[in-house]
């Protein structure tokens, strides 16, 4: 049985971590497998989104497999190797390939713990299941984050949550979660997928080049100054539209046939 579970339908492509027997532990074949499967997502013009889980019930992801995938970077990891590491980040998604314009959600449907919890924040949404549990216990095995779990933490719950969840090495529950922004939604374990789905299909319905384009703009403008995120917004809001695109969906407004109305003129995604 493959260890990632990689399904394209319906413009989204499914990808699932597939050792529930570990967790969904990311050992060295998960790792090479996520490259690869984020490599085909990223060039793939069928699919305009994924959507990222894990098998089984009880967890996302439990990190890095402790027997097979840290061991290597802690004995004898030549330059080369390391090197290798800090360009492509964990699961070659954390870092390196975290610029793939293509939103992508995270179904969070149990454990996301330590390079799961990483994995996790790597997503563009998530959402959670409410037996999600979400923790950083590196610094109780003598190390810390080193694949964007500060870094995006800081920057989607701020230092205080970060502080709390890096030093004292406790998770915390779904509704926490929630709390700290650290996903947007929690709901009943068994309507995870069928939500993470109507979230994917509220994307698909609209203008591509925008979407990206505002994914690419929120990216760029974490942490600068003011005027920077300012220009920034205005220079990519400005050149990203498709004029014959842009005319083609207002019409539909007009008409009021647009995708995922709401209220007196209601219509399906």
């Amino acid at each position: 049985m493959a260890k990632v579970l990689y399904e394209k339908r319906d413009r989204i492509a499914w990808i699932t971590i597939n050792r529930p027997e570990a967790r969904n532990a990311i050992d060295p074949d998960v790792h090479e497998a996520m490259i690869a499967t984020w490599k085909d997502f990223a060039e793939d013009d069928s699919v305009d989104l994924a959507i990222l889980t894990g098998a089984g019930d009880e967890a996302f992801c439990a990190g890095a497999d402790l027997k097979t995938y840290i061991p290597r970077y802690i004995e004898g990891a030549s330059p080369g190797t390391i090197r290798e590491i800090v360009e492509l980040g964990l699961n070659g998604f954390t870092r390196g390939m975290h610029r793939i314009p293509k939103p992508i959600i995270g179904a969070v449907n149990g454990w996301a713990l330590a390079g799961g919890l990483e994995t996790a924040m790597a997503c563009d949404i998530r959402i959670a299941s409410d037996r999600a549990m979400f923790g950083s216990f590196e610094a109780r095995r003598g190390f810390h984050h080193g694949d964007g779990g500060l870094v995006r933490l800081v920057n989607t719950c701020g230092v205080g949550v970060a502080m709390q969840m890096l030093l004292t090495a406790e998770p915390i529950d779904a509704p926490r979660a929630l709390q700290c922004n650290m996903v947007t939604k929690v709901v009943p374990h068994e309507q995870l997928m069928e939500e993470a789905e109507l979230v994917a299909r509220q994307i698909l319905r609209n203008s591509q080049s925008a979407v990206r384009s505002a994914k690419q703009t929120i990216l760029d403008v974490i942490g600068q100054p003011l005027d920077f995120q300012l220009r920034t917004e205005a220079w990519n809001a400005y050149t990203c539209a498709d004029p014959e695109e842009t005319m083609a969906l207002l019409d539909r407004f007009y008409e009021k046939t647009d995708a995922g109305r709401a209220g007196d003129h209601r219509t399906e995604l």
